[in-house]
């Protein structure tokens, strides 16, 4: 059967992807989240396309299952009325500065790791010392992958598996806090 083989070799290629990942990198993500939630402070996620939908799920999952409040700045109205007084490049740095909190943080994903408003964002909070995550693909060279107070990089070159790995990355620190394991 010929889509026997290519499922099985997509599951592999995200597999390996996913066994490439620093641990290490996990172990201080839930350190860092762990640390805004004993502050009372909110977990926000944000992405453009595919990520954003990975941030809306992500975001949902940390304040239903795991009860560390999170949110996205996935509303259209948000978006669009940012977009157009600050440029699109600029709506989410905007965005982190009219609803984030002294002990929110944020975490940030872009599969290029250069989409201009997410970079943007970063760079902002690396300015105002804002805890940051940042989640990224393709080359390990990128924007993004240098602003986090965490960064990580899924090395692909496929949209799909760099968004697939970031997902179960991220709902697996998910469960790590439903689990009580941090």
């Amino acid at each position: 059967m010929k889509f026997d083989k290519f499922f099985k070799q997509y599951n592999q290629s995200i597999y390996d992807l996913l066994n490439n990942v620093d641990t290490n990198l996990i172990e201080h993500s839930v350190s860092l989240i762990n640390n805004c939630y004993n502050n009372g402070g909110k977990v926000y996620i944000v992405g453009n396309g595919g990520s954003s939908s990975i941030a809306s799920h992500v975001s949902v999952d940390f304040a239903k299952v795991a009860n560390v409040p999170s949110e996205t700045f996935n509303n259209s109205n948000l978006i669009t009325c940012f977009a157009n007084d600050y440029g699109h490049e600029n709506w989410v740095s905007e965005a982190i500065k009219a609803y984030m909190q002294k002990n929110d943080m944020i975490i940030l994903i872009s599969s290029s790791g250069t989409s201009l408003n997410i970079v943007n964002a970063a760079k902002y909070c690396k300015e105002k010392n804002i805890s940051l995550i940042t989640l990224s693909g393709f080359s390990n060279n990128n924007p993004l992958s240098k602003l986090g107070n965490i960064n990580i990089h899924v090395q692909s070159e496929s949209y799909n598996f760099i968004e697939m790995s970031h997902h179960i990355i991220l709902v697996s620190i998910v469960d790590i806090f439903a689990q009580k394991l941090n």
